[in-house]
């Protein structure tokens, strides 16, 4: 199979069906105009590998982390060299095994970690991804290309660095959400369960909580296969368990000299190799955050979808509000499960419930937007 110049090249999928191989579709068919060929074994099994293989001129494996470098060596084997003109790629979170794996093809080849779960949009705009390049030649364009029709903010690292620095990012992160959620089931139901300690949050706590019911909504086996499936897992959990060991000795220990220890050790020598710059900026983001939880948690507002995604849109949304004299607290948009774009709108107590009904009557009989929620002021009619 030659690549010719002006071809556009065909686009296999191993793992069609999986959150990323869905979202890889829709992303190369409308995005990238590119035709889509896939195979996964729970349901799209058209073709068999080595018709797979001889379709297309990309191949992409997007399968579980713990079964993809024996599915890719099994792909090679399938493929006997007819992949020498071949760009393979992998989506995985672990990048040492799978890009040895490709290496054993003839393919050319690089691993692609995009920094977050398959996204509602069609792009992956304000989301990072780490491009492993291995063996790339002739396809390097068209990889840019596909980089670039991303949006990612792509970081390049080979392969081995990438899993250290996963085994912090991710291994560490998740590690101690998965404790926390551990710590709370046994502890939580003494003081009224999580229901019972909801009104004593802090802004800390939420966040924390947040991220890990996030990951307790997620997929398990992606969880597991992160701790399990990265060789630099093991040594920092080492290193976080000392961490954790130690603070909890001089919690015990409660006299002055462990307070001292405690200081000095977990706060002072990391605020110096964090750097005053980065503390201060983080203690900021910190602030941010708090504020927009602040927002969120507001009882009266309403959430509006804008059809018409094009300049002045919303400008006419927040006319209607302007014209009636409703004064706004907030405003944040988002995306729906269905990826729709949404405005959330916090609307001042003040404001007198009759006023704010016939504001969002007007948004929809203008054909501005669509209510999509309202609280605090009742259901719109």
């Amino acid at each position: 199979m030659t690549l010719r110049i002006n071809e556009t090249p065909r686009i296999g999928l191993v793992g069609s069906q999986g959150a990323y191989g869905r979202w890889l579709r829709r992303f190369f068919e409308e995005r990238m105009g590119l035709r889509v060929f896939g195979r996964d074994p729970h349901g799209d099994a058209v073709l068999c590998e080595r018709a797979l293989i001889e379709a297309v001129d990309v191949l992409v494996f997007c399968a579980p982390i713990r079964q993809t470098p024996a599915v890719i060596r099994h792909y090679v084997e399938q493929a006997a060299g007819i992949e020498r003109e071949q760009l393979w790629l992998d989506i995985t979170s672990i990048k040492a095994a799978p890009v040895a794996a490709m290496l054993t093809s003839q393919a050319e080849v690089a691993g692609l970690h995009p920094m977050s779960a398959a996204p509602k949009a069609t792009t992956l705009r304000g989301r990072a991804m780490v491009v492993c390049e291995a063996r790339l030649d002739k396809w390097r364009e068209w990889l840019k290309q596909f980089l670039v029709a991303s949006e990612a903010d792509c970081v390049r690292a080979d392969a081995d660095r990438h899993d250290r620095v996963m085994a912090l990012v991710q291994g560490m992160v998740h590690a101690t959400h998965m404790a926390q959620g551990a710590v709370l089931r046994e502890l939580a139901p003494a003081v009224g369960g999580m229901e019972g300690i909801r009104p004593f949050s802090s802004v800390g706590y939420e966040l924390e909580v947040a991220v890990t019911r996030r990951i307790l909504a997620g997929n398990p086996a992606i969880y597991q296969d992160i701790q399990f499936e990265n060789p630099h897992v093991a040594p920092m959990l080492e290193r976080l368990a000392a961490q954790l060991d130690m603070l909890r000795d001089l919690v015990r220990q409660g006299d002055d000299a462990a307070r001292e220890r405690m200081r000095d050790t977990l706060l002072a020598k990391s605020r110096a190799y964090m750097g005053e710059q980065a503390v201060v900026e983080g203690s900021y983001a910190f602030e941010r955050l708090g504020y927009l939880l602040a927002d969120l948690h507001e009882p009266r507002y309403i959430s509006v979808f804008l059809p018409l995604d094009r300049p002045g849109s919303l400008r006419a949304l927040l006319s209607v509000f302007e014209q009636r004299g409703i004064n706004l607290d907030s405003i944040h948009s988002s995306r729906s499960a269905e990826g729709e774009l949404l405005f959330r709108i916090g609307v001042s107590r003040d404001c007198e419930t009759p006023v704010l009904r016939d504001a969002m009557q007007a948004i929809e009989q203008d054909d501005i937007g669509r209510v999509v929620e309202a609280a605090g002021m009742g259901t719109p009619s």
